[in-house]
């Protein structure tokens, strides 16, 4: 499982049109799912990222780093989007290949699992529509973009 996360002053998505889902400050979450996800990589997503101290502290002093708060931290929100292309392969050719993305009977359950999880957390979720052409508006804060990997949990540290 892939997850772009985006600290935002303010985001939403909209389907034909109509806005369907907005937050104000938290993160926006482009999650990809692969074939091989399992419960474990939906967990690692999930506790990683309400657990991320990434946003600046409530009175910052010279030299603080700007990352010493969680989502969870700021009761911020969470607008989670379903991205499948988030596992584009682009080795060969022009167009990019898909494989490697969980087939939608398989994604869009999984999607509704993290959906779920990020819930239970007691914060504000708001989400898009699983397969619906989308149109997502990000006020990026910062900005501040990290990329999570749940097979990278597996990865020894370097140095």
């Amino acid at each position: 499982m892939r997850a772009v996360i985006q600290r935002v002053n303010r985001a939403s998505v909209s389907v034909d049109g109509n806005v369907i889902g907005e937050i104000g400050p938290g993160l926006c979450l482009l999650i990809g799912i692969t074939h091989e996800d399992s419960d474990n990589d939906l967990k690692y997503i999930v506790e990683k990222t309400l657990n991320m101290r990434i946003f600046p502290p409530e009175a910052p002093e010279p030299g603080d780093s700007g990352f010493d708060r969680s989502v969870q931290d700021i009761g911020g929100g969470l607008l989670l989007v379903s991205q499948f292309t988030l596992y584009a392969s682009t080795r060969k050719g022009r167009r990019p290949g898909f494989t490697d993305a969980a087939r939608p009977e398989m994604a869009g359950p999984m999607f509704d699992r993290v959906v779920a999880a990020f819930r239970s957390s007691g914060l504000r979720v708001e989400t898009g529509v699983f397969g619906a052409l989308m149109n997502v508006a990000i006020e990026n804060a910062g900005p501040v973009t990290i990329v999570l990997d749940s097979a990278d949990r597996n990865t020894p540290r370097r140095g």
